[in-house]
């Protein structure tokens, strides 16, 4: 293996993980606004609304992530509308990751049985209150697994960027392989480089999980 090429390029890939860090935290944070917003519709049953949302999940889950990137970055064009491939970025994966965060969130939501609500209510806690202070605590602790999950996901989805020109982890790759033909070491950064973006973030939510689950058990 030849060190001194990845010596060499090793700026090149710190800067690459640069952007797909910042593209891929602003589209996690957006999608757990939506997936909340949209938990919190499905949970209280909304009319009109519980259906566009159940719309909005199935279509962005069963579409991939690549094809929603080509719609916005070459789709849009033909209507006049330009975006820049960091927006494309973080457009497509906050659509993707909204969907993927609802479920996480509305299944937490589900875990929790409508008596506490109703001893809530008639202890004088209001409906807010009570999602407050009752609810969403508990569905919180139970989404963790399934967020954490979820963020390594979309984090990893990512590497479908380097599709619209963003040079991002995997766009740095190819462009080095083709180049130099030094697929092994290429690759050998491109796995490194990922694994120290997602093992801090596997184990934070690993250690999330048991503190919240010990503090439920009063430990």
């Amino acid at each position: 293996m030849d060190i001194s090429f990845m010596e060499r390029f090793l700026p090149l890939y710190l800067e690459a993980a640069k952007l797909t860090l910042t593209i891929a935290s602003i589209g996690i944070l957006i999608s757990l606004v939506i997936g909340l917003v949209a938990s919190l519709v499905l949970y209280y049953r909304m009319p009109l609304l519980s259906q566009l949302v159940t719309v909005y999940v199935e279509l962005s889950r069963n579409t991939p992530l690549l094809v929603q990137l080509f719609f916005l970055y070459f789709g849009l064009p033909k209507i006049g509308i330009r975006l820049s491939p960091e927006i494309c970025g973080i457009i497509g994966l906050s659509f993707l990751g909204g969907a993927y965060m609802t479920e996480s969130f509305r299944s937490g939501l589900g875990t929790v049985e409508k008596i506490q609500t109703e001893s809530a209510l008639s202890l004088g806690l209001s409906g807010g209150q009570s999602m407050r202070y009752i609810v969403f605590p508990q569905a919180a602790a139970v989404s963790v697994p399934s967020l954490t999950a979820n963020i390594i996901f979309l984090i990893k989805e990512t590497s479908v960027f380097s599709g619209i020109a963003l040079a991002d982890l995997m766009y740095v790759t190819k462009d080095l392989i083709g180049i130099y033909y030094q697929t092994t070491e290429a690759l050998f950064m491109l796995v490194i480089a990922y694994l120290a973006l997602l093992l801090p973030i596997s184990l934070l939510g690993t250690l999330l999980e048991r503190r919240l689950r010990n503090a439920g058990f009063g430990n």
